[in-house]
């Protein structure tokens, strides 16, 4: 599978007022208390990373770091229904700490480091450095529906020690997957006094 760089979401123009920032709306359906993550320097630090796109320049506190010395990291996203995913956008830290390389796995929720190092993604990229989160990394479309979860495997970075991560989006379109429940009474047994015939109430004169 050939990997596929970033495309720029805006070079000269102002993203937000070309319609670039609300599509970025899918993080509301993230299932944040399920998201996990693998080689994670301090606990739950994945969940600082998710944030609607007009804060995605805002530093995390903290941000996601893998363990010294390890540069790995395995981040397993749900969602509350499924997805089209058609783009990914990832900002990373500075000096070094930035992904350098992004796997997506689609619908799996039994990986780990092992697991992935011997799978072939449903798609990877190579990352650039995205300081101005004005980058976002399309996907191959037809591959990316159904989608209720998703892992991104970051194999490297830039060549720091530990990878860092700020914000991650997605931009794609939510169907709604739960049915709403439909309240139905049924009738287990016919009562009598249900089925009443008019007039069944009044005595019956007695045969002499």
């Amino acid at each position: 599978m050939s990997r596929q760089g970033g495309c720029s979401c805006a070079h000269d123009h102002d993203c937000e007022s070309n319609d670039c920032g609300p599509a970025w709306s899918l993080y509301q359906h993230i299932d944040t208390p399920r998201v996990w993550c693998l080689n994670e320097l301090e606990e739950h630090s994945v969940w600082q990373c998710f944030r609607p796109w007009e804060q995605r320049l805002e530093s995390a506190q903290p941000p996601l770091r893998s363990n010294e010395d390890d540069a790995e990291l395995l981040i397993h996203v749900p969602f509350n229904g499924s997805i089209k995913v058609r783009a990914i956008s990832i900002i990373g830290g500075s000096n070094g700490s930035a992904p350098a390389e992004m796997r997506a796995f689609l619908n799996r929720e039994d990986l780990d480091f092992g697991v992935v190092a011997d799978m072939q993604p449903t798609q990877k990229w190579d990352l650039q450095e995205n300081g101005n989160g004005q980058l976002e990394y399309p996907t191959n479309a037809a591959k990316f529906n159904g989608v209720h979860s998703i892992d991104l495997h970051i194999p490297n970075n830039f060549g720091a020690d530990q990878t860092e991560i700020h914000f991650i989006g997605f931009k794609g379109e939510y169907t709604q997957s739960k049915r709403e429940a439909v309240n139905v009474v049924y009738e287990a047994r016919a009562l009598p006094q249900d089925h009443k015939v008019p007039g069944e109430d009044r005595k019956m004169p007695e045969l002499m």
